[in-house]
């Protein structure tokens, strides 16, 4: 048996090997990460997409965009602008590059392999949605076009990714973005959320923080120069005006009721009970999976029996088992007190 100092000792130095291999930006693995990126074929596909996304925003792309874009000196950001053009992808014009024809195909090619990647990794892993456009970018590269296809079609030929920018086809036909900027809405206005932008990588990780998702029901409540102030399932969310621009929003038909407000499984005290109303759409892939194989399903009461000591995480009792859940999956899991479903439990 090793004893407590010897197997404390044996952590430490797992704890450091994994340091020395994953810390970010200079572990092993994230230079490898970089390394591969920087290939010659990798970095081309990279600047097309960048010029893309440009011409898509009406933006004009640069050497400083595209340095900075593909974490490039902006010596070889030139260069790869001149191999474009000499490819036949791009053309100078009087207000910078622009894609060809033939440069755009391979754009939306890109575009097609990533989103849909995006897509993949948020109904079919445990991934969080964080690191979705992280790992779609390192795998947009590998996938032959039979892959993409057979990926596209396990998936049921989805039109939109995960943030709801559109998924272009395999003949390279790509549906209209949705929505207009939820900064623009004037307070008492209703919406769904149908897209939220995933970069900036910050920007997008305090939205994701907020709770916010595709198809969630919001309304406005007050517009500032310091704010968007908006009602979501209940709760009173602000949002400084630059990163409300990054939510796209359509109207919400006046006959659809706003939702909630609702508490979640986390809100349950010790000994108390609560009825799963649902399991909220910002829990996706494989821990939407495990609670419903877990009988998380509407309809189900559900039981507080205790709080570990930190906190994290809370053992439920579940359809008579005792379940361990972080509070990220309790706070997915809404509920209401029906005092009617608890005395049947009871009985």
């Amino acid at each position: 048996m090793i004893d407590p100092a010897s197997a404390l000792a044996v952590a430490a130095l797992i704890g450091l090997a994994a340091a020395v291999v994953f810390l970010p930006g200079r572990g092993l693995y994230p230079r490898w990460q970089y390394l591969h990126r920087m290939t010659e074929r990798i970095l081309l596909e990279d600047a097309v997409k960048h010029l893309y996304n440009y011409e898509y925003r009406n933006q004009t792309p640069t050497v400083e965009s595209l340095s900075g874009a593909l974490q490039i000196q902006g010596g070889r950001a030139a260069q790869l602008l001149i191999r474009l053009e000499s490819s036949g992808l791009t053309k100078t014009a009087e207000e910078g590059p622009r894609l060809t024809q033939l440069g755009r195909e391979n754009a939306l090619r890109i575009l097609r392999v990533h989103r849909l990647w995006e897509r993949h990794l948020a109904e079919e892993t445990g991934i969080g949605d964080g690191d979705w456009h992280r790992e779609a970018e390192l795998r947009e590269h590998d996938l032959s076009p039979d892959e993409v296809d057979r990926l596209s079609e396990a998936m049921g030929d989805p039109v939109y990714d995960p943030h709801g920018d559109p998924i272009p086809t395999a003949t390279g036909d790509i549906a209209p973005r949705q929505g207009r900027p939820l900064s623009v809405l004037h307070e008492g206005e209703r919406a769904t959320i149908v897209h939220i932008e995933d970069e900036p990588e910050d920007v997008y990780a305090r939205l994701s923080e907020q709770g916010l998702y595709l198809g969630l029901p919001i309304q406005v409540t007050e517009v500032s120069d310091e704010h968007v102030r908006f009602m979501a399932e209940g709760h009173m969310i602000d949002l400084p005006p630059t990163m409300a621009g990054n939510v796209f929003v359509t109207p919400l038909s006046s006959q659809q009721e706003m939702e909630g407000p609702y508490e979640t499984l986390h809100d349950l005290a010790s000994r108390e009970r609560g009825r799963v109303v649902r399991i909220s759409p910002a829990c996706r892939g494989l821990e939407r999976r495990r609670l419903m194989d877990l009988g998380v399903i509407p309809g189900t009461v559900i039981e507080m029996e205790t709080r570990s000591p930190g906190g994290d995480p809370t053992a439920y009792r579940i359809r008579g088992a005792l379940i361990a859940l972080r509070r990220k999956s309790s706070e997915h899991i809404m509920i209401a007190r029906d005092v009617k479903e608890t005395k049947e439990i009871k009985e």
